[in-house]
């Protein structure tokens, strides 16, 4: 049985979600946190539709950052937690959606800092992850976090939906006020499509500095969509 399946983002990998992970199996939660490293959307899609299919029940999604990519796709789950998250609708890239932000503001968005390494894939520079990935994560944590970052290959940013799933489900939005990582005009507009959202104090990684109010989020939705009957 799965209840709850963890996304997690790009340049990120499942070990990163450990923390939460442990919190919510100790409060009786099964789990799946599948590693999407190099996968395409669709090949992510599938994977993640297996997981829902063998399940007993329909498992909420928690996505984090691209994460939220591809879990705004997959269908038959109860519910999905955007959690400071790209929330793409079919036809949209987070590269168009990044070059519709620097044509409104006349200069490209701020993010992170990305430089090729050997193999071509996009690297994440480790000061600059540390400031705008986890600047209210702990120092050891950060580190930790930092050492487990992947390259990703430039196409990441061109992974474009050509059907979604989110507005079958019930889904909320968590935006970080201090997010760094996703300008703060995107991360309104995709609140905005979900049926709630919250905006909290924190980074781009609350599952690091704020493990326990995610967990808290994640059980309560997943208490709440369990008891309602599934959207028409």
């Amino acid at each position: 049985m799965t209840d709850v399946i963890i996304l997690h983002g790009a340049w990120h990998q499942p070990a990163h979600y450990d923390d939460l992970a442990n919190e919510l199996r100790s409060r009786g939660l099964q789990l799946a946190v599948p590693d999407l490293y190099e996968l395409s959307l669709d090949d992510s899609t599938a994977l993640v539709e297996d997981i829902v299919a063998g399940a007993d029940q329909p498992p909420l999604v928690l996505g984090h950052s691209f994460g939220g990519v591809t879990a705004a796709t997959v269908r038959g789950t109860a519910g999905i937690v955007f959690l400071t998250a790209w929330l793409l609708d079919a036809g949209e890239s987070p590269a168009r959606l990044l070059a519709e932000v620097e044509q409104h503001d006349g200069a490209p968005p701020t993010g992170l800092a990305l430089a090729p390494d050997a193999t071509g894939r996009l690297a994440v520079d480790p000061d600059d992850a540390r400031a705008n990935l986890y600047g209210d994560v702990d120092d050891k944590a950060a580190a930790r976090a930092v050492e487990l970052l992947r390259p990703e290959p430039a196409s990441v940013f061109a992974a474009t939906p050509t059907r979604v799933s989110w507005r079958d489900v019930p889904s909320l939005y968590i935006a970080g006020s201090e997010d760094r990582a996703i300008p703060a005009s995107l991360s309104a507009r995709f609140a905005a499509r979900c049926d709630s959202s919250q905006t909290w104090e924190c980074s781009h990684s609350p599952f690091l500095s704020q493990t326990s109010a995610v967990a808290d989020v994640v059980h309560e939705q997943l208490r709440s969509v369990r008891r309602q009957p599934p959207l028409a």
